[in-house]
């Protein structure tokens, strides 16, 4: 067992990796009632194209939101109704960059964590339960389709996006997943839920060495190689300018994305983008109050930074009556920043609140295990943000707005209103 300390935090990970390569991470809360536990597949949406035993395969998008689905269908029933039977509360859920299985209990925790270590390394699929899934999954995708924060968001990512599958919804759609079958299932599990893929952490009380014990006796022994991705190869400017549809919302509903360069320090960029987006247009910078007093945007304004294996954008979304004002806004005052750069207090300022909500992330059991997750699939540990955070400089703040400036690197969808009649 290696302990990482983060004295400045008062917190510590224990860690060890088993001989199979399954990452094991443990965060100890002597005071909490509760104990998390999450399992994260390195396997998301927009694996959709690789490599495995010398074979190329291109598998139909929503392929890592059907697994997920799937695999908590057992041979002897149903590992949703083995968790609920037990008091605790089982979820799941499927992001662009990976697949998690989670749990929440207050007692039996370790009959809870063989069942997550079970169902999600040992798959079961049939032609009957996987036609089955199709009509639930479909009914799901109607859902998302139909909901009018999700839409922009998928419409910012097709604007932006040519050729990487991020341009593509989580969960496909009900076209792409018709064909899916138990042989291509299995493919990907066997592809991308390998051992060597899988991360497990635990949040709350727990005995280290019992859970590690049970994490080797559960899981295979035998580890496949990990499946070589692609993403194809996406020019640098946005595909297209402007991505808009008609739904039923009350006003305009705007994303304006900023396609930004392939990250070569994932984690790194990660923050310096948030911070980055925050000091263009946060709630405490001149440009927000500008566009609050007028009335152009409202609370529901919200900047944001995503980045995945093969690119990275800032997105910038809300409520407007004048999406095109509000781009024009913001375009402007991204050239101003790569061009003259950022005042020294706004900086401080910004770096220190949005320090504050990572602070406020970590404290609960839930938002530090999906911390951790992802900075191990960034390749860092979720307590590092307080290290970067501090090292920071204003330079690199405005290199990352400079990237967004460059020609044609915007792209906005908006979602209008639908007219009666």
């Amino acid at each position: 067992m290696e302990t990482h300390g983060y004295p400045q935090l008062d917190e510590q990970i224990q860690m060890t990796v088993l001989p199979n390569g399954l990452r094991i991470y443990c965060i100890p809360r002597s005071d909490s009632e509760k104990t998390f536990a999450m399992l994260a597949a390195d396997f998301g949406s927009i694996d959709c194209h690789f490599e495995l035993d010398g074979q190329k395969h291109d598998v139909t998008p929503g392929i890592a939101h059907f697994l997920e689905h799937k695999l908590f269908e057992e041979e002897d029933g149903n590992a949703l109704q083995k968790f609920s039977a037990r008091g605790a509360q089982p979820n799941a859920f499927t992001s662009h960059t990976m697949t998690a299985y989670h749990f929440t209990c207050t007692d039996r925790f370790y009959e809870d964590l063989e069942i997550l270590l079970r169902f999600v390394t040992t798959p079961y699929f049939t032609d009957e339960n996987v036609a089955k899934e199709k009509g639930i999954i479909g009914q799901e995708i109607d859902m998302l389709e139909d909901t009018p924060g999700w839409a922009a968001y998928v419409g910012v990512l097709q604007a932006l996006y040519a050729v990487h599958p991020v341009r593509i919804s989580v969960a496909g759609s009900k076209q792409t997943i018709a064909p899916i079958d138990p042989a291509v299932l299995n493919l990907c599990h066997r592809g991308f839920y390998s051992p060597k893929n899988l991360a497990l952490v635990v949040c709350g009380q727990y005995e280290f060495d019992r859970v590690v014990e049970l994490a080797q006796r559960i899981t295979p022994a035998d580890a496949a190689e990990i499946a070589a991705r692609s993403y194809g190869d996406e020019p640098e400017t946005a595909a297209q300018p402007r991505w808009e549809r008609k739904m039923a919302v009350s006003r305009p509903i705007f994303m304006l994305g900023c396609k930004d360069d392939v990250p070569s320090d994932m984690y790194r960029q990660q923050l310096i983008g948030e911070l980055a987006a925050q000091c263009v247009c946060g709630k405490s910078t001149v440009l927000y109050d500008t566009l609050y007093q007028r009335g152009l945007v409202d609370r529901t304004f919200d900047p944001d930074y995503f980045t995945f294996a093969g690119g990275a954008c800032a997105l910038f979304s809300g409520e407007t009556n004048d999406p095109d004002a509000v781009r024009e806004a913001l375009e402007r005052e991204i050239q101003r920043i790569a061009d003259e750069g950022i005042d020294e207090a706004v900086f401080r300022r910004t770096k220190k609140a949005l320090y504050g909500k990572y602070i406020r992330r970590s404290s609960d059991a839930s938002g530090v295990c999906r911390m951790q997750v992802e900075a191990v699939f960034s390749g860092a540990m979720a307590f590092d943000f307080a290290e970067v955070f501090q090292s920071i400089t204003q330079a690199e703040i405005v290199q990352r707005v400079q990237a967004w400036a460059k020609p044609n690197r915007t792209a906005m969808a908006v979602i209008v209103p639908q007219k009666e009649g």
